[in-house]
């Protein structure tokens, strides 16, 4: 475990004791466990291993979901392991050397989701259309990101979705609207045209497009916030699951970092399945996973719908920080 930083009191990024990283650690499933790994030995787990020594030990056609979350085309410390940034033939090769064995694991009438960034998106869109059929490219905006002197601000990044079977793919767009402000609202004959008036305001139900501009990076004030440096928020991964992945199916996660993926998928009643090469990072998606048992809120959804950036009403924020409370005392009782 890396040594523990000093943080303020208010600060809510994840913090696991000694204690706890060994509890946690016995949890993990180790790549080395098995020379072939049956669904039931992995599902609803943790697997600390590098993909390279891990996927062709998986059974073919068992994810309902893939989401996959690589290193991006940048120089990046992911705790000691240093990913170099190299040029575009050399980056479409290292997503080649395990993309179609990602790929197998799909089902045939599943669905995948590959993120990056505009560096590395045209090898991206490459790699999808030589092995899936691509069905959209989604762009979601990150409403942090460093400013530039000379260039224009880093604040987007994509999500290539694709399918096995175009014709044959879950997809349920009614569980991922979008609850809107209306700003100027339209009646007839004295009533509401397609939105609803409430005490929070005058709201829209609108459906989903392909640029998302609701997401909120974690920060560390958010229970879900981690020291992993490209965290995915929860609100992000839970529209591709609850789009693209039934109840009770199966997402699996090949580069699962500090387990977002895998927690979403806890938290809206999906099985899981994801690898990690740093133990570290799996011993926090091990306590984020055993938070998800009882806390099942996603920052930004709630009563089916997901709301824009900072409009949930007061009393939703109020109650959902009494319940951060008591987690966050429990957590430190914890020995």
């Amino acid at each position: 475990m890396s040594e523990e930083k000093i943080r303020a009191g208010r600060n809510r990024t994840l913090t696991v004791s000694a204690a706890e990283g060994k509890l946690y650690a016995s949890k993990l499933v180790r790549g080395s466990d098995a020379p072939i790994f049956e669904i039931n030995d992995v599902l609803n787990k943790t697997i600390h291993a590098d993909i390279f020594d891990v996927l062709d030990k998986l059974p073919k056609g068992f994810a309902d979901l893939i989401i996959i979350d690589p290193p991006y085309n940048l120089d990046k410390d992911f705790n000691g392991f240093k990913f170099k940034s190299s040029n575009h033939a050399n980056y479409a090769a290292y997503l080649q050397s395990w993309f179609p064995k990602v790929v197998a694991l799909l089902k045939n009438g599943g669905s995948l989701y590959l993120c990056g960034d505009w560096k590395c998106t045209a090898e991206l869109q490459n790699v999808m259309e030589e092995h899936l059929a691509v069905m959209n490219r989604i762009t979601w905006q990150r409403e942090k990101g460093r400013g530039a002197l000379s260039n224009w601000k880093n604040g987007m990044e994509d999500i290539w979705f694709g399918v096995k079977d175009k014709n044959n793919y879950y997809f349920n767009v009614e569980s991922v609207k979008q609850k809107r402000k209306v700003i100027a609202p339209y009646k007839i004959d004295g009533k509401p045209k397609d939105w609803e008036e409430s005490e929070e305001g005058n709201f829209r139900l609108t459906y989903p497009s392909n640029f998302w501009d609701d997401i909120s990076i974690p920060y560390w004030s958010m229970p879900e916030n981690t020291d992993h440096p490209t965290q995915k928020p929860e609100k992000l991964i839970a529209k591709l699951i609850l789009a693209s992945c039934p109840i009770d199916g199966i997402v699996f996660d090949p580069f699962l970092g500090s387990g977002t993926t895998s927690v979403v998928a806890k938290k809206l009643n999906r099985n899981y399945i994801g690898i990690e090469r740093n133990e570290e990072y799996c011993i926090w998606a091990e306590k984020r996973l055993h938070h998800a048992e009882t806390d099942k809120y996603i920052q930004g959804y709630a009563d089916g719908v997901f709301w824009e950036r900072n409009t949930l009403n007061s009393q939703q924020k109020v109650m959902k920080k009494e319940q951060e409370k008591k987690n966050y005392t429990a957590d430190n009782l914890f020995e």
